[in-house]
């Protein structure tokens, strides 16, 4: 081959090599998985995607926070997971076991517009979504709607009634609205009027772990009332035709709230970062609340999400909203777990 063909050819490959798309990065996103993962990936993911063609985001579904914060700790020396949405309680566990990256404002502009309620300095992450505690019917089974969390201890419903009991939180959330309900002072000292009000309840009790989630045997009729989060429970009142009801009773309720969090050396920390801050924009907040109806932690996208999502978030009964510090009562939960096993569970028909 003659000098000039060798440079030619050389040349070539050079341009084939520069006309090749740059390999994408990846972002390993962990966290709920079914409707969260589908509604999440459509209104969060795919766009910011679209919006980042040289980033992928990897999705990784598991059922609990707790199963999360194990994968982490077992991910610990060599991390895989780049980005967690989990429970704030959780993630207070992962800020203090070194497995999250404390955030940082000038890295991710978006903090700047969140809720105070979102930013806690004993966490590394900040909050991204808030739900709140609802009852949940069977639309055909209980024809009058209630608007009392002691329906749950209404005879009619001997057998039909399911709640997740703890350490599920909303088992843990149910015990301090009730407690409240009897007039509870500080859930952080004691819940014992709580744990009284749910031993009425636990003999109308079909199941304490109801699966896949409590929605599902409602739904289907298994069970005509119960406890569960109002997000999933307005989504499902979609998916069903109107078959489950959430009712936000008159003795309040509490928000829980689900934070955003890097993990500690991830592999793909630039690309991440840039995930969070598009995931905590006002775009992608008020798209995701329209979806699945989650209150945004994004004050700007509180403004601009449709009347007709916010009317089925808590927001406008933000005065039906009891304080609870879910970091300080996570100190509290183990003793609270074992007045469960005691004096509620074992009260069940």
């Amino acid at each position: 081959m003659s000098p000039v063909i060798r440079i030619l050819s050389g040349g070539a490959l050079l341009l084939g090599l520069l006309a090749r798309p740059a390999a994408a990065e990846t972002v390993n996103l962990m966290s709920f998985p079914v409707l969260f993962q589908e509604r999440y990936t459509k209104a969060v993911i795919a766009p910011f995607e679209k919006a980042n063609p040289g980033i992928k985001v990897s999705y990784f579904g598991l059922p609990s926070s707790a199963q999360m914060l194990g994968t982490l700790r077992a991910q610990k020396a060599a991390p895989q997971i780049d980005v967690v949405i989990m429970d704030l309680a959780v993630s207070k566990a992962g800020t203090d076991e070194g497995l999250l990256a404390k955030l940082d404002e000038a890295e991710i502009p978006n903090m700047k517009d969140l809720v105070p309620e979102a930013r806690r300095p004993e966490l590394a992450g900040v909050g991204v979504t808030f739900d709140n505690l609802v009852l949940l019917t069977n639309t055909d089974l209980v024809k009058e709607r209630p608007d009392s969390w002691y329906a749950l201890r209404d005879k009619a419903y001997a057998g039909r009634v399911a709640i997740p009991a703890m350490p599920d939180i909303v088992g843990l959330a149910l015990t301090v609205i009730l407690d409240k309900a009897e007039g509870g002072q500080d859930p952080l000292k004691t819940v014992d009027k709580g744990i009284a009000a749910l031993g009425t309840i636990a003999p109308n009790v079909q199941t304490w772990d109801p699966r896949p989630e409590v929605y599902a045997p409602i739904v289907s009729g298994q069970a005509a009332i119960g406890a569960g989060w109002n997000a999933r429970a307005q989504l499902n009142h979609d998916i069903s035709g109107g078959k489950l009801a959430a009712v936000l009773p008159k003795e309040g309720s509490v928000f829980q709230a689900n934070t955003i969090n890097l993990t500690a050396n991830s592999p793909n920390a630039a690309a991440a970062k840039k995930f969070i801050d598009y995931a905590l924009s006002a775009e992608a907040q008020k798209a995701f609340t329209e979806a699945m109806f989650y209150v945004p932690s994004n004050a700007k996208a509180r403004a601009a999400v449709s009347p007709e999502a916010i009317d089925r978030t808590a927001l406008k009964h933000a005065d039906r909203m009891i304080p609870l510090d879910w970091i300080a009562m996570a100190g509290r939960r183990d003793a609270i777990l074992e007045q469960w096993r005691r004096r509620v569970i074992p009260l069940s028909r």
